[in-house]
């Protein structure tokens, strides 16, 4: 797992004390309703071999860096509380996987879901998930904080795997630091999510090992692509920079987005644009790493998303389009990973800012995927086990149908438990065309 996410997604809190990686993270995992006041641990290792880990018995919504508890080789304990109660699971793992400096271990509701049916999320969904986590263990039950768990839980991991699943208790995920094994964390919390409300709505329908294999080929060659180094940056160019930074950050804190997923871009003109870069992790995603795209060249030192092709031939084929959002929320992405279809029409917002959804069959690299599909009537199109392609005259417009479409699949979901839904009539469709400017 450490090659295949970007370091640039931390570089900035890598020197961190540890107590503070441990607290940021952990706060991030609580914020983000992935673990409760009392659920969950976390941990890492220095290169004094001593432990850090959060302390047991203290809420995890107002934790400092002042309780975080130091355990030496030794055994000895340094901080004003008893180590996490789950600290010989981690003391093992460590033991047995010397390459691993970070653990996570928590609740997150969709994993505990799988965990408490004993299955493992399917991780073929989408491409990002299988090359992100990898395979997955489950480890037996036992008693929390017991020898018994540490045993079955190290045993999981010496096979090589990062992510081990708990029966009846989460998931626990290594990495060579701790913000590498929250990204894992997430995105399988995430993809867990969508598979769940898939099966709400139909049957998940998995890749196959040939295409996901095809995604990894599309994203070496993104990494090869021609640099250039930029002798300026616009006015305009910096606005915009900033303004798609907002909104990605927004867009996170919205759920609509993960650490290691969704990809935004703005034109500069008609031969530039900027885009997010590959396995950054968007919640603490700078200007500076945004990546600039001028003709078929990308920004010297940064690796763009993968699908940076598609929304430059968006680009050049629609001059009236200005921002391209492509994502997988948990809501929309469950008709993405379905054969199911989407419909708009089920209240007026609804309609008048998604108009109609088309779904297009999947393709590793959407170089071959038909431009034609989007039109005035249709701005958005959903791409079978891939995501949801979004455009915009503008970027806020874009976020705002990326949005919409979200919500509206959640209401959807939500709506087929009650019971048959009623969508409006053609010459109610009619009425809003003409009502509005659409």
């Amino acid at each position: 797992m450490n090659s295949k996410i970007e370091k640039g997604y931390s570089g900035r809190n890598q020197l961190l004390p540890p107590a503070e990686q441990l607290v940021m993270i952990l706060d991030r995992i609580y914020r983000c309703g992935m673990t409760t006041t009392s659920g969950g641990n976390l941990s890492l290792l220095d290169s004094n071999g001593d432990i850090w880990i959060t302390p047991t018995g203290i809420d995890k919504g107002s934790l400092t860096s002042a309780d975080i508890v130091r355990v030496k080789p030794d055994g000895t304990i340094i901080g004003k509380y008893q180590p996490s109660c789950e600290l010989p699971f981690h003391r093992l793992i460590y033991q047995n996987r010397p390459d691993v400096k970070a653990i996570v271990h928590a609740h997150p509701p969709a994993l505990v879901s799988f965990s408490i049916v004993r299955k493992i999320p399917q991780t073929k969904l989408i491409p990002d998930v299988e090359f992100i986590c990898g395979e997955i263990k489950m480890a037996e039950y036992a008693l929390p904080g017991s020898i018994d768990l540490g045993n079955k839980i190290a045993a999981a991991f010496t096979s090589g795997v990062n992510i081990v699943m708990l029966e009846n208790h989460g998931v626990v995920v290594a990495g060579t630091d701790i913000f590498e094994a929250f990204m894992a964390f997430e995105t399988l919390e995430f993809s867990a999510q969508m598979e769940i409300n898939a099966y709400q709505i139909g049957q998940p329908v998995s890749l196959n090992t040939t295409e996901i294999e095809k995604v990894g080929q599309t994203r070496k060659a993104v990494t090869q692509m021609s640099e250039f180094v930029p002798q300026s940056h616009s006015s305009e160019e910096r606005q915009a920079r900033k303004e798609m930074v907002d909104f990605i950050h927004r867009a996170y804190d919205q759920k609509l987005i993960s650490s290691t997923q969704g990809t935004f871009s703005i034109r500069l003109n008609e031969h530039s644009f900027i885009i997010t870069p590959e396995m950054v992790d968007r919640k603490y995603l700078t200007v500076n790493q945004i990546v600039r795209i001028d003709e078929e060249t990308k920004e010297a030192g940064k690796i763009p998303s993968t699908l940076v092709w598609l929304h430059k031939r968006i680009y050049d084929h629609d001059p009236d389009v200005h921002s391209i959002i492509d994502a997988y929320p948990p809501n929309i992405g469950a008709f993405a990973v379905t054969k199911e279809g989407f419909d708009s029409r089920t209240i007026p917002e609804s309609y008048i800012v998604l108009r109609n959804v088309r779904k297009a069959p999947f393709e590793p690299d959407l170089i071959q995927f038909d431009l034609k599909t989007f039109t005035k009537e249709n701005p958005i199109v959903m791409v079978e086990n891939r995501c949801i392609i979004v455009t915009g005259n503008s970027p806020l417009k874009a976020f705002d149908r990326l949005e919409v479409a979200e919500s509206t699949a959640k209401t959807i979901i939500a709506a087929r438990r009650i019971g048959k839904i009623v969508s409006i009539k053609q010459d109610q469709v009619t009425e809003i065309e003409g009502a509005f400017p659409l």
